[in-house]
């Protein structure tokens, strides 16, 4: 094993750190092995409140953007001596660090995700490529999805029409379409929104398997009081963020609908990220060929939402990457150490077609270990 990689992605759910080891010997590449460090619960409320505040002071700003670095270089670290491995053997890291913002169609378009990686080169002694977003915005682009090209690589086949979800705070997808350019973008809100008002009312990071959802029933008035939201209008390519499906996002929408009770609100939530997710789906072009959706991310573990996948996508097999080859936990830390790869070879990395970049580009910075 002479090409190894580690791939570090913490999103927007904030329940922690996704690390994976994966050889690029192999084509397509292979996951050797993987890990879950859950986010310190005091970096958690500083994050959660700095998302939904949009404020904050630049000394707890630079402080939690340092705990961040050691967050991932301890994650590292722990990880090489856990796969008795030296951080001699690892050719580099790729770590997305953690979105706060992202605001690609503003007058002054920019992206910020933090996570001192200065810090990571030196504490694990691993050459460290982050910042992969805002190249892709220089040229034009959303800086976001970047993993669709990953998924390209992996999972396309000329034979059918391929769609990867992934449910993570956001939902994401990449749209795999035989003799047709790459296309992928956000469709909406994905857990974020459940994770938040199951905490709000039990205090539990997530809704696990829907269970409290399933307590509960729709609200057809919310439901489309939801859906009545500009984003989803909006053509591709486009990208969004905790900086809109938020509580107070939520909130304003509530105003309206004060008579329901609060499982009845998280059912309905449940039921707005299947619906926009669908709703999507069924704009595309499948040039009637066989259709596979393949989910990944924490919202494939909610039972719940999987069934009304199934059930709102009648014609599709609908089903999780795991069962092509890539564990539903760790297709986003994978595609970063791809990214890391690209660019350590020089490669180009983001897809204009997805972006809207001008033209493509090898992403992310350098941070030499030494």
């Amino acid at each position: 094993m002479t090409n190894l990689y580690i791939g570090i992605m913490s999103g927007t759910s904030l329940d922690g750190v996704d690390l994976v080891l994966v050889d690029f010997d192999y084509s397509p590449p292979k996951i050797v092995a993987s890990n879950f460090t859950p986010m310190p619960e005091n970096l958690r409320q500083k994050l959660t409140a700095l998302l939904d505040s949009s404020e904050t002071s630049l000394q707890n700003l630079g402080e939690i953007d340092h705990k961040l670095g050691w967050l991932y270089a301890d994650s590292v670290n722990h990880f090489l001596t856990k796969q008795s491995l030296s951080s001699e053997q690892i050719q580099a890291i790729g770590c997305h660090g953690q979105t706060i913002w992202h605001s690609p169609t503003s007058t002054f378009p920019f992206t910020m995700q933090i996570g001192d990686m200065n810090l990571v080169a030196a504490k694990t002694r691993i050459t460290t490529i982050a910042d992969f977003r805002r190249k892709d915005m220089a040229m034009g682009g959303q800086g976001a999805p970047l993993v669709p090209a990953f998924h390209q690589s992996i999972f396309a086949d000329k034979n059918r029409f391929t769609v990867v979800l992934n449910i993570g705070g956001i939902s994401n997808i990449s749209v795999l379409s035989p003799n047709r350019p790459l296309i992928g973008y956000d469709v909406g809100a994905g857990n974020t929104l459940m994770d938040s008002w199951i905490e709000q009312h039990q205090n539990k990071r997530y809704d696990k398997n829907g269970d409290w959802a399933r307590s509960g029933q729709v609200s057809n008035e919310l439901l489309a009081h939801l859906l009545d939201e500009p984003f989803f209008q909006q053509p591709a390519p486009k990208s969004t963020g905790r900086e809109l499906f938020n509580l107070t996002w939520l909130n304003k929408k509530l105003e309206k609908h004060t008579i329901l009770l609060p499982q009845d609100i998280q059912r309905t939530l449940l039921e707005f990220t299947a619906v926009s997710i669908t709703n999507e789906l069924h704009t595309l072009n499948t040039q009637h060929l066989p259709c596979l959706l393949l989910v990944c991310g924490g919202g494939a573990h909610n039972t719940l939402l999987m069934e009304r996948l199934h059930a709102l996508l009648p014609s599709w097999q609908v089903s999780v990457t795991t069962e092509f080859g890539l564990h539903v936990d760790f297709v986003e830390a994978a595609a970063f150490a791809w990214l890391a790869y690209q660019r350590m070879q020089g490669l180009p990395s983001n897809a204009p077609t997805v972006t809207g970049a001008k033209s493509a580009v090898s992403l992310g910075v350098i941070y030499p270990k030494e």
